[in-house]
């Protein structure tokens, strides 16, 4: 795809958050904040769009001084400061057959329901998973939660990426009505078809009257090719997956080495 640089005038970043602004030691580098600052500065919206659960997308928009809606939950939840203007949930019956289905692979999965996480079992997968996170959970048996609300379903397997790479192959055909997609080697995530990073920016989009070529999207993983897909200018991180950069318009640098940085100087603040 050809692009006219000069002529380009971003209205929206919609940025993924790990591996594309914060580095997997959980830090932000001080370029990162000082270019987020100046987008905010030249009246650019930057919205975080993530497959992390709303209160911990929230931690790090506040810590980002970002006022700006979160996109959470792949795209099930568009939250502008407690108002929802974006809700995608399982049904109580997908759900269920997710819950079946972890249980006869004996994998660990995460529910999030209404916004709280639970896990059947206090496992070192859990603690995990939420020291990385710096959020909160609840150990219930599933069968006692209500699922009215569920946000989405993780599977995690820490130690066996290639039995997550298995799964993301062969589960669209026994749950053909379901959005699945791998977020980290690790992690398989189950949504609403309707909660995708896509239909939440593109959700965004028509919200604040935006063209296309007003949005760039930059993310690394197989998660963003939905968020990249939504975008007008397309970016994939110099750390992602090869699937991520056969769709990208443009490959910027690594995450170490502040590639969300020089893709916005190059696009944005020109």
């Amino acid at each position: 795809m050809y692009l006219c640089y000069n002529i380009l005038m971003i209205k929206l970043v919609a940025t993924d958050i790990d591996g594309t602004i914060l580095i997997p030691e959980g830090k932000f580098t001080e370029g990162v904040k000082s270019c987020i600052k100046d987008l905010q500065d030249e009246g650019v919206k930057v919205v975080l769009v993530t497959g992390r659960m709303n209160k911990a997308a929230f931690l790090i928009r506040d810590e980002l001084g970002l006022k700006t809606p979160v996109v959470s939950y792949q795209g099930g939840l568009v939250n502008d400061n407690g108002c929802y203007l974006y809700e995608r949930y399982l049904s109580e019956s997908d759900a269920k057959q997710i819950i079946d289905w972890a249980k006869t692979e004996k994998i660990h999965i995460n529910l999030y329901n209404n916004d709280i996480l639970y896990s059947e079992l206090d496992n070192a997968e859990i603690q995990r998973y939420t020291k990385v996170q710096h959020v909160d959970y609840v150990v219930k048996p599933f069968e006692e939660i209500k699922l009215d609300k569920v946000n989405k379903i993780l599977a995690i397997d820490y130690n066996d990426a290639e039995k997550i790479h298995r799964f993301e192959q062969e589960l669209p055909a026994i749950f053909p009505n379901l959005y699945i997609v791998k977020s980290t080697p690790y992690f398989l995530e189950f949504s609403n078809p309707e909660g995708s990073k896509f239909c939440a920016v593109k959700f965004l989009q028509k919200y604040w009257g935006l063209n296309d070529n007003e949005i760039l999207s930059i993310g690394d993983q197989n998660n963003d090719i939905a968020l990249l897909e939504a975008g007008g200018v397309k970016v994939a991180m110099g750390n992602a997956t090869d699937k991520l950069k056969q769709i990208a318009d443009y490959i910027t640098d690594t995450v170490y080495n502040d590639g969300f940085v020089k893709a916005m100087e190059k696009f944005v603040l020109l």
